[in-house]
């Protein structure tokens, strides 16, 4: 197996080049979840029709988390809100880039608290939580999988966590939903797609090997250490999902008249 990191315009050049690659096996695309159910709400065009892929599994979901910088005093959510409040357009929030899920959550998140936060955008998670670690800004909206080390090390805090249950990886850490925001949800995802038409029995084949290896206890083991849980779905089923986050993450966009060139 090679691996290519394709990077840019929101993972729009690397969901381009699988979207003209061949129907055989060969080529698949592993992305997060802007290039296959966000970034067509986000451009004007695009060169790919995301709906065309062929779907194969989603290998895990991870919760958006809401981090703070070490010089932040809230240790909760309300506190946090309350702190927005009296320094009204004052708080900063990082993010992986413009039309990422962690500016999404955030905009998410001004809008459901009544409170209005200031855009600091980066070109990935690691320089916008070097910031963040260094105090440079206040807060983040994080994958826990890519915060939690350094939440373990004292050096951010996570507030909470913006999944439906708490996660195993920090059960003592609560849910923004048991913050006062019950349909408050944001779960970045990791998933497997094909270029489009590829053959169906094709497809069977690719998605039985990629769950078999997620089904090992080593490889399970390794995603919950980090925060993320394995999936391992069927390709209707991950069809259906990406489905409802294109839908729900269209929403929130659209309300908060988001776009990208």
């Amino acid at each position: 197996m090679v691996i290519e990191n394709i990077s840019g315009a929101g993972g729009n050049i690397g969901a381009d080049r699988v979207a003209l690659a061949k129907p055989d096996g060969y080529t698949l695309l592993s992305s997060a979840p802007g290039p296959l159910a966000i970034n067509h709400n986000l451009y004007k065009r695009l060169s790919y029709d995301p709906t065309k892929f062929t779907p194969v599994t989603v290998l895990a979901t991870s919760p958006n988390a809401l981090v703070v910088s070490p010089k932040i005093t809230a240790r909760s959510v309300q506190d946090l809100i309350a702190l927005a409040k009296s320094n009204r357009g004052k708080i900063t929030y990082a993010s992986q880039g413009g039309g990422s899920t962690s500016h999404l959550t955030a905009t998410l998140f001004e809008s459901t608290a009544g409170i209005e936060l200031v855009h600091v955008p980066y070109r990935g998670s690691a320089p916008a939580l070097n910031d963040l670690v260094g105090g440079h800004v206040d807060i983040m909206f994080d994958n826990i999988a890519s915060s939690l080390t350094q939440h373990r090390a004292g050096k951010l805090r996570i507030l909470a966590v913006a999944d439906r249950n708490r996660t195993s990886a920090l059960p003592d850490v609560p849910t923004i939903a048991e913050s006062g925001f019950p349909n408050f949800l944001s779960v970045t995802w990791f998933g497997v797609v094909a270029p489009p038409k590829t053959p169906e029995p094709l497809i069977s084949q690719i998605n039985r090997a990629i769950v078999e290896v997620l089904q090992r206890s080593d490889v399970r083991s390794r995603f919950l250490e980090q925060g993320a849980e394995p999936v391992g779905n069927t390709s209707a089923d991950m069809a259906r999902f990406i489905a409802e986050e294109s839908a729900r993450w269209g929403q929130v966009i659209k309300a908060a008249n988001v776009t990208l060139d």
